[in-house]
């Protein structure tokens, strides 16, 4: 039973959490505070009450509206609590009460933020990547980690490679072709996760966005000229994939495709 009721608290915590990442996403690309200062409604700015800012129950309680002025709540408010209460439950199934809990619940925490910023503004906040940089440098040196070495190399390959292919691209096309923050996410990824699940990003984020992209232009036909697809958003959804199954993906194409 005591094992239940950890996993409950453990869900419930990140829960919460994703109602912080919530005024994140709303925030960070508003350059707006968000240490400091109670959530309001982003139609009527009047301030929420407490009980109407419980993750997950007080959406389902308000029927998706504002108590004030009954403008519609996105429902993203909710997937995002969901997504991350979800993710902070299966890594604790996965490792436990230990750093490597807390390390990747926080690291799927940021790529949730990067994901949906991405979508709506095409940015990548340095706030969460530079300092993502720093504390994946650090938690290297913490006992079973990668360690610096592959930590660094993680660093400059995830930067350098998408580097040098922004670089190229704009030489292709005449323009900007990727932007600074997919060049960050990815030094930040490689700090974390190392050279190898980095490259594992690279390719995943890159069939991801294509398979995304075509069924995007089969549904509108306008969908070339009309919107542009950040590519942040696909490199996140990679990276929880490498973070989750890179060992293993790894592997099976070492034992199947790699010749010495």
């Amino acid at each position: 039973m005591n094992d239940y009721l950890l996993f409950i608290w453990v869900f419930v915590i990140g829960l919460s959490i994703g109602s912080f990442l919530n005024v994140l996403i709303y925030r960070l690309p508003r350059e707006k505070k968000f240490v400091f200062g109670r959530s309001y409604c982003p139609s009527c700015k009047k301030p929420i009450k407490f009980y109407d800012n419980i993750p997950v129950i007080s959406y389902l309680i308000l029927l998706g509206k504002c108590r004030s002025c009954k403008t519609k709540i996105s429902i993203r408010y909710p997937l995002v609590e969901l997504l991350n209460g979800f993710a902070w439950l299966f890594f604790f199934y996965q490792f436990g009460v230990n750093y490597n809990f807390l390390i990747f619940s926080f690291l799927s925490s940021a790529l949730i933020v990067i994901f949906f910023v991405d979508i709506d503004f095409q940015i990548i906040p340095d706030s969460i990547t530079l300092p993502g940089m720093v504390i994946g440098l650090a938690v290297s040196f913490l006992p079973d980690s990668i360690g610096i070495i592959s930590a660094l190399i993680g660093l400059v390959v995830g930067g350098g490679v998408l580097y040098l292919i922004a670089i190229l691209g704009d030489w292709l096309f005449k323009k900007e072709s990727m932007g600074g923050g997919d060049i960050k996410m990815t030094a930040m990824l490689g700090a974390f996760l190392g050279w190898q699940k980095v490259v594992l990003i690279f390719f995943g984020g890159a069939v991801i966005g294509l398979f995304v992209s075509i069924v995007l232009m089969i549904v509108s036909k306008n969908i070339r000229t009309t919107r542009v697809i950040p590519f942040g958003p696909f490199l996140a959804a990679a990276a929880l994939i490498a973070i989750i199954y890179g060992d293993s993906i790894i592997s099976f194409y070492l034992n199947n495709f790699f010749f010495a």
